[in-house]
């Protein structure tokens, strides 16, 4: 992974921008973008919006949370935003049940997952074996979050239905809350919560599953087929946006990145989100460009396979295109 290898390159380069690559408020193409959660996992999209990366690409950006990737994806298929952020399967399930106008994906951003998991003490040897009888608060049925938990633990030997107790009723984002209130021996959390839980001393990280499940397709960008067909340079320049933000997290230290970010998480002081900037730094979690490529697509459906949620495999050809980023990639 490139780190601080091309800081002047990319220095002199965002002045380039700054002066002569932005465009004026009245020429910006307005984009609606829903993102299934905000998350310092998402560093790079956040880095391109407080960079000016997408004002530079000529993109008037609006950023919505949809809480959800079922949500996020039906703003996406409403019409409601133009593209999409969440986990791909979102688009294989629209797919499978015959949206003909279905979403695409054309830019994948992180490649392990974002979540750990959060005992109620400090397990210095903690194996997946000790979830064995335990009460868990994990995901939403048929999300990655869920899913991905449920492959590392068949990874280990654990059946996920008859080893231990998992709590799947508690909406997304409020399974921290319900941790802390004594819900749960384990909780599997995205950041902050699984930092927030430790400041407080409600629990203590025990594992991450970015790195105990390997490299994974986690999240990506997708929209409709006829907004890609009606906007391609819109979809070129939200790409080149990204793929700055991407270059900039590989090229900077988890302080300056997280100095960048500050402005998009208010709540959340900075000595936090560097933490939290930094544990996903370590792991490798972003990729270096945003080719989504189909040996990854064939992972992401094993794991639906795997979690009993895919009815028929869905073509890598019809919900992927890589064009995009491999041109933003140059």
């Amino acid at each position: 992974m490139k780190k601080l290898t091309a800081y002047g390159l990319i220095a002199v380069l965002g002045a380039a921008g700054i002066l002569g690559g932005c465009k004026k408020s009245s020429d910006l193409e307005k984009v609606t973008l829903n993102e299934v959660a905000h998350s310092i996992f998402y560093a790079p999209q956040y880095v391109a919006i407080e960079e000016g990366y997408f004002k530079e690409e000529g993109i008037d950006l609006t950023l919505v949370t949809g809480f959800g990737a079922d949500k996020t994806m039906s703003a996406v298929v409403s019409g409601e935003a133009d593209i999409g952020f969440m986990g791909s399967e979102a688009s294989i399930y629209a797919y499978n049940e015959g949206a003909a106008d279905f979403a695409v994906n054309f830019a994948q951003l992180t490649q392990r997952a974002g979540n750990f998991l959060v005992a109620r003490e400090v397990m210095p040897g903690f194996k997946w074996e000790d979830l064995k009888g335990k009460d868990v608060l994990g995901g939403r049925k048929g999300g990655m979050p869920e899913m991905v938990f449920e492959y590392i633990l068949k990874q280990n030997g654990i059946d996920p239905a008859a080893d231990l107790n998992i709590n799947q009723s508690i909406d997304f984002g409020s399974t921290a809350a319900a941790f802390s209130g004594g819900q749960g021996e384990f909780t599997v959390e995205f950041e902050p919560g699984a930092t927030t839980l430790e400041k407080e001393g409600s629990g203590y990280v025990v594992a991450s599953l970015g790195v105990d499940s390997g490299y994974v397709p986690y999240t990506a960008y997708c929209t409709k087929t006829s907004f890609m067909e009606k906007h391609p340079e819109v979809v070129q320049g939200f790409t080149n946006a990204l793929q700055k933000g991407m270059d900039y997290v590989n090229t900077h230290t988890p302080e300056e990145i997280a100095k960048v970010i500050e402005p998009q998480f208010k709540e959340t002081d900075l000595e936090t989100i560097m933490t939290i900037v930094k544990r996903y730094y370590d792991q490798n979690t972003w990729k270096e460009n945003l080719v989504f490529e189909e040996e990854s697509f064939n992972l992401l459906q094993d794991i639906l396979e795997d979690a009993g949620e895919l009815s028929q495999r869905a073509p890598y050809d019809k919900l992927v295109n890589t064009e995009y980023a491999v041109k933003a990639a140059k």
